[in-house]
């Protein structure tokens, strides 16, 4: 079904910048240290200081706002300083006093803004009014919040409700996500894609298999007890400088922490703490993982079942200094099933198939085996280094089979933890964002909320990209909570035209970003208050207004409120939770009555017809007491929610697994059997080129730099890996570069090998010398997401296989056609 871009050649889809500036220099530096500091000022000195430091102050504070970058978790004790640098970047760039006036949609057109690069798109500043595209200009000009509302639920009233698809960006507050699915649902569209389809929706899916629940099972006391800590395709130094100072303090009293990760990162190689006057007049900072082990992209998994296979064996050999102790024996007859058969799988295991897809050898696991035999309380920890592969869930649940073998969830420091990225991402699925919600949860909105939700499953990110895509598209129309869809899922080049050619596109957003420049054929941007802005209440009946604060959830199922202070960029903007129930008044018009003729004094704002739409937002109180009843039988936790929501830090919401209560069919945790995976697209790219006597397939992995925020881009380099002034970058061993016919310093296309019959190709890349495994490569992602086509997802997840993708290089057509 896949298609060429019929509209738009790539080159006016994607920019092509020169950065024949840019500069490549090793970073001598620990992570962290002066350079963050030197950054952090950087960052302040852009938004302004004075403005910065006050809006610093308040951030991850008990009653300030919820840092709109990571989802790591707040320090329980509190500190007076709580944010890192990449958190400064992403509060700075929030609070800049740049603005996109109507003026500069009058100067420029969809057309030129295309191509612009993200950086420059996102250094415009903020959004200020509503905006409506103008086919005929083909610009956006604004309009009204009447006007918008109005044309939008116009719009949605011609469409199908199975033809639209309701977007969520994990930074949308627990009311605002909560508001959303009921407004998607009560129009009758049960496709509620979201953020974590594109990343972590294979943590959730193998946990929930694994052990009954789909989060992770530790907090951050267990951090401070842990005798062992696995790093596994993560980069926290870029992606959660906090964890860094978690990681700090672990190491300095002595725990293990180990580095699985085909590339070594400065973050956990030497970290020097910006808020320990010891590190920094040190200046070298403290040695982080003990051990970092260069795994192949994509070889997790075989990894895994090497080091189960040692435990097995061991513990049944007699004689061997781990007989009777490898595994723990008791807590596997009372919590587990199915390890009879993960053992016989795992001692038929070839060690050569092990060694060969791991990339290691047979010694080197043995020995990080032992280590993990004697370690005693271990956490797990990991990101898209597991998830962004098509053997993802596979590899989660190995993941958990390594940690069940030797009992290591439910007790304290220990268990398995999936770092989430954006900030709200796990609150946002707890509130119903979700193409699959539970039975229970769409029982709870027909009881609450007096709506009939659809029952069918709805369609997730990539079947909303399949959708809008297909030759007859099946999604017309695609509403967005944040979020940049067309750039952080992958086939760019078939998804933007697709979405310029859909009947309505929506953006609640507070910055420009690229897909926004790609509007349906009524297309709609409206501008939201941020995290740091205060969010001021409509007048009540005495015309008071009242300061109102959300709440959301982090990666460790803490449930905290953010309240921002600072004033909003424009009169104009409105807060998500009150968009969304002026685009719920305009679509239902008869809950306008309802509302009238019901009684404001009611405890929860709905009506015997459903949500009461034009006051549902107004206060929040009572929104978060209308979700507490919706969360009643369906997530463990909600009691008393704006009672606990006002403790300085918060509540947790229970995990069962952390306290050994296993919700799965069984009872109990489950063993998976897992093979090691020989047919993915790699596997197949490398067969053929073999077959043609082509040169050898390579891995490509995307990641990010360290001056981005996902598809946010707030700078051009890339501090901790040497890269200075530009993007366009491919790391590599300085062999298969020699292997593909280049240099060092050369720059190259890149394109990737589907065998589908469809060319993906990018442009102009740098090759730059990195200390990685023999056939992978990395470089940035948005740049590289043209490369993985849509079909390139992780079984039964969906998520894009965004690593080990199979490319080769080419030649430069810099200064040519590109088209």
């Amino acid at each position: 079904m896949s298609q060429a871009p019929d509209t738009l050649h790539a080159k006016d889809l994607l920019p092509q910048p020169d950065e024949s500036g840019i500069e490549v220099s090793p970073y001598a530096g620990p992570a962290g240290g002066w350079g963050a500091l030197a950054s952090t000022a950087r960052s302040m000195q852009r938004a302004g200081l004075a403005r910065s430091a006050i809006t610093l102050k308040d951030a991850n504070q008990a009653e300030g706002f919820d840092c709109p970058g990571c989802a790591w978790p707040d320090a329980p004790e509190g500190k007076l300083v709580d944010f890192c640098e990449n958190g400064v970047k992403a509060v700075t760039a929030e609070a800049t006093p740049l603005r996109l006036e109507a003026s500069f949609f009058a100067q420029h057109s969809l057309a030129e803004l295309r191509q612009w690069t993200d950086h420059r798109l996102e250094a415009q500043g903020r959004l200020t009014q509503p905006l409506r595209h103008d086919a005929v200009t083909g610009r956006y000009q604004p309009v009204s919040w009447e006007e918008a509302l109005a044309g939008i639920a116009a719009e949605l009233r011609t469409l199908d409700p199975m033809q639209v698809a309701f977007y969520c960006s994990g930074r949308s507050s627990n009311e605002a996500a909560f508001l959303w699915q009921l407004l998607a649902r009560q129009f009758g569209s049960p496709h509620l894609p979201d953020s974590s389809n594109l990343c972590h929706e294979p943590s959730g899916m193998g946990l929930k298999a694994a052990i009954g629940v789909g989060k992770g099972t530790a907090q951050l006391a267990d951090f401070e007890v842990a005798d062992a800590i696995w790093v596994w395709g993560q980069n926290p130094g870029t992606n959660h400088p906090r964890m860094l100072g978690v990681l700090h303090e672990a190491r300095r009293r002595g725990a293990d922490i180990v580095a699985i990760n085909p590339l070594k990162e400065r973050g956990l190689e030497r970290f020097a703490d910006p808020q320990s006057p010891r590190d920094m007049l040190g200046g070298g900072g403290l040695p982080m993982a003990k051990v970092h082990v260069p795994v192949q992209i994509g070889g997790d998994l075989a990894l895994i079942k090497g080091l189960m296979r040692c435990l097995v064996s061991w513990h049944e050999t007699p004689g061997h200094p781990l007989h009777g102790q490898a595994l723990d024996e008791a807590f596997i007859a009372q919590h587990t099933v199915g390890f009879a058969a993960l053992r016989d799988d795992l001692l038929q295991e070839d060690w050569a198939l092990i060694e060969q897809e791991s990339g290691l050898a047979r010694a080197e696991i043995e020995a990080l085996a032992e280590r993990y035999a004697r370690a005693g309380r271990v956490l797990h920890t990991w990101c898209m280094g597991i998830t962004h592969h098509e053997q993802a869930v596979a590899t989660v649940h190995s993941l958990a089979n390594l940690a069940l073998l030797r009992g290591q969830v439910g007790q304290p420091g220990a268990g398995l933890v999936p770092v989430r990225g954006h900030s709200n991402v796990q609150g946002d699925r707890t509130q119903g964002i979700t193409s699959q919600p539970p039975a229970a949860w769409l029982q709870r909105l027909r009881e609450v909320c007096h709506i009939e939700p659809p029952t069918m499953p709805g369609l997730d990110a990539y079947g909303v990209v399949q959708g809008l895509c297909a030759p007859a598209p099946t999604v017309r129309a695609l509403l967005s909570l944040g979020g940049n869809f067309g750039v952080a899922a992958p086939d760019a080049l078939r998804l933007l035209p697709a979405l310029s050619r859909s009947r309505l596109t929506v953006h609640i957003a507070t910055k420009l970003n690229r897909t926004h420049l790609f509007p349906g054929q009524a297309g709609y941007v409206l501008p939201c208050l941020g995290r740091t802005e205060a969010d001021w209440s409509l007048p009540d009946d005495q015309g008071q207004r009242h300061l109102r604060m959300v709440s959301v959830e982090d990666s460790m199922s803490m449930v905290h409120r953010s309240q921002g202070r600072q004033p909003p960029a424009s009169p104009l903007l409105c807060s998500e939770p009150d968009i969304i129930a002026a685009l719920g008044a305009a679509l239902f018009p008869s809950s306008a009555a309802a509302s009238q003729d019901g009684h404001p004094e009611a405890p929860l704002p709905v009506t015997p017809q459903g949500p009461a739409w034009p006051c549902i937002s107004q206060d929040y109180v009572r929104l978060r007491d209308l979700i507490e009843a919706c969360q009643d039988g369906v997530f463990e936790g909600f009691h008393r929610f704006n009672e606990r929501l006002a403790q300085p830090k918060g509540f947790w919401l229970p995990n069962p697994a952390a306290r050994r209560e296993w919700k799965t069919a069984s009872g109990k945790a489950h063993f998976h059997v897992q093979a090691i995976p020989t047919g993915t697209a790699w596997h197949q790219a490398q067969a053929r080129a073999r077959q043609e006597g082509s040169r050898p397939v390579l891995k490509l992995m995307s990641l990010r730099s360290h001056d981005q925020y996902n598809t946010t881009v707030y700078g051009l380099d890339d501090r901790y890996r040497g890269v200075r002034g530009g993007r366009r970058v491919l790391f590599i061993h300085p062999q298969d570069a020699q292997a593909q016919g280049f240099a060092i310093g050369d720059r190259v296309d890149v394109v990737s090998l589907y065998g589908d019959g469809q060319r993906r190709q990018v442009h102009d890349f740098l090759l730059v010398a990195f200390e990685i495994p023999l056939g992978c490569v990395a470089g940035y992602f948005p740049e590289l997401t043209p490369l993985v086509a849509a079909e390139a997802r992780a079984q039964g997840a969906n998520t894009p296989a965004s690593k080990a993708v199979p490319i080769q290089l080419l030649a430069s057509t810099a200064g040519h056609d590109r088209a």
